[in-house]
C-alpha cells in the first residue's frame, strides 16, 4: 500500500497534524497501535497555553470546540509545605492563559474533526526502513507494510521512526512518579480534596514531591514523585497494590496526613511511571522524507509543555507542508529548525522536574513567580 503522508501515532500531536493538513486539502493517514480510541485511559488534565497549545487549536479551527471542554476554576494553584501550610495561592480569575481540559476529551475532539478512516487503529509498528529518494517503508506487527513519500513519527518516547534520523535513546532522569486517583473527592476524600483545592497543588521536599489536580467529576489525580534509581523501584512489588501503596507512603512519613491521603486513599492501584528524557539539545541532520514531532523529537521530564509543544509541532508542520506543496524538503527544513528552537527554549516549571539539589518550597515559589510573570 502507498500513502503520500503517513503519520505514526494518534496522540495530540499526530492528530493536530492530520487535522491542519485536512484543512489545507492534504490527505494523510494516521496509524495507531491502540485498537480503538477507548483502548486505554488517556491520562489526566492538561493546561493548554496561550503561547503554544492554543495557537495550534487556532490553526486547527477548533477553538470553539475546545472552549466547551474547559473545566472552569481549574487554573487555581496552591503550593504547600510538607506540613500542609499554604505558601502560595492563586485563584482562577479566568485570566491565567492556561485553561484546563481532560486529555481524553481533547483527543476525541481532534478525532471527531477528521474524515472517517483517517486513523487506522490496531497498527503497531515493528520497524521502518528507507527505500531511498525520500521514500520509506513501515512494517506493522501483523506483517503488513505501507510505503510513503513522507513519514512523520508522532509516536512518543519510544518512537519506531526516530532511528531513521537519530541514534538518541531516552535516558532515565533519576526520578519516577506513582500515579493515584481518588474519586468523588469532595464527598469521599474531603481532607485530601481540601488540600488540593479547586485546581492544582504542589508540595515538595528533598527528593520527594506530590503534584495533584482536581479533575472532571471531582477526581483527585496525584503524581507522587520520588528521586531514586530504577533499582529502588524494582524492589517494590507493584502487583501487590496494598504493599506498594504502603511502601510509597513511607517515603512521606512526617508529611501532613491530608497530603499523604493522596497516596493511601487511592481508589486505583498505584501506577509506576519512570521518567525518561532525550538530550535537551536533541536534533539531527536533515533526512529526506521523514521527520519527528512531540515526544518522539524532544521528550523531556514532565514540565507542563509536552502536549502543548506536540500540538504546535503538528500544526506548524502542516502549515509548512501547505506552504511548500512542491518542495517537501523545504517544508521539513522549516519545521525542524523552528521545532528545535521551540523545544530548547522551554522553561521547565510545572510538575515534577525540579532540580534535586534545590527542590525546596522556596525554590518552587521562585519558579512559579518567574513562570507567572513571563507566561501569563
Amino acid at each position: 500500500m502507498h500513502t503520500p503522508v503517513t503519520i505514526i501515532g494518534a496522540g495530540l500531536g499526530g492528530l493536530t497534524l492530520a487535522r491542519v493538513l485536512h484543512l489545507h486539502g492534504i490527505e494523510s493517514t494516521v496509524y495507531e497501535a491502540e485498537t480503538s480510541p477507548d483502548a486505554r485511559a488517556q491520562g489526566g488534565m492538561l493546561d493548554i497555553h496561550d503561547y503554544n497549545g492554543q495557537l495550534a487549536l487556532e490553526a486547527a479551527q477548533l477553538v470553539e470546540q475546545f472552549q466547551s471542554l474547559v473545566l472552569e476554576g481549574r487554573q487555581a494553584m496552591r503550593v504547600l509545605d510538607p506540613q500542609g501550610n499554604v505558601l502560595f495561592h492563586k485563584a482562577d480569575d479566568g485570566t491565567g492563559g492556561r485553561p484546563e481540559a481532560q486529555r481524553g476529551d481533547l483527543r476525541q475532539m481532534l478525532l471527531d474533526s477528521l474524515p472517517k478512516g483517517t486513523v487506522r487503529w490496531g497498527h503497531k509498528v515493528s520497524g521502518t526502513r528507507s527505500l531511498g529518494e525520500g521514500r520509506h517503508e513501515v512494517t506493522f506487527a501483523d506483517g503488513a507494510t505501507v510505503v510513503t513519500d513522507l513519514l512523520v513519527g508522532a509516536d512518543g518516547a519510544w518512537s519506531k521512526v526516530r532511528p531513521l534520523v537519530s541514534g538518541a535513546v531516552p535516558e532515565y532522569t533519576g526520578r519516577s512518579v506513582v500515579e493515584t486517583y481518588l474519586f468523588d473527592g469532595k464527598n469521599r476524600h474531603p481532607a485530601a480534596a481540601m488540600a488540593v483545592g479547586s485546581g492544582s497543588m504542589v508540595v515538595t521536599g528533598t527528593g520527594r514531591e506530590i503534584f495533584a489536580h482536581r479533575e472532571k467529576d471531582d477526581t483527585l489525580h496525584a503524581y507522587v514523585g520520588i528521586a531514586e534509581p530504577q533499582e529502588w523501584f524494582s524492589a517494590i512489588d507493584f502487583t501487590d497494590a496494598a504493599a506498594a501503596t504502603a511502601r510509597i507512603a513511607e517515603e512521606f512519613d512526617g508529611w501532613a496526613p491530608e497530603i499523604v491521603r493522596l497516596i493511601t486513599e487511592s481508589d486505583t492501584d498505584p501506577i509506576l511511571r519512570p521518567l525518561f528524557a532525550l538530550p535537551g539539545d536533541h536534533s539531527w541532520d536533515r533526512v529526506p522524507g521523514v521527520t519527528l514531532l512531540g515526544d518522539a523529537a524532544h521528550l523531556s521530564a514532565p514540565n507542563g509543555e509536552g502536549a502543548n509543544l506536540a500540538m504546535l509541532d503538528g500544526a506548524e508542520l502542516a502549515r509548512a507542508i501547505a506552504a511548500h506543496p512542491a518542495d517537501i524538503e523545504a517544508a521539513l527544513v522549516a519545521h525542524e529548525e523552528a521545532m528545535f528552537a521551540r523545544a530548547s527554549a522551554v522553561v521547565t516549571f510545572e510538575g515534577l522536574d525540579f532540580d534535586p539539589e534545590d527542590d525546596s518550597p522556596e525554590a518552587v515559589l521562585k519558579m512559579i513567580g518567574e513562570q507567572l510573570s513571563t507566561k501569563s
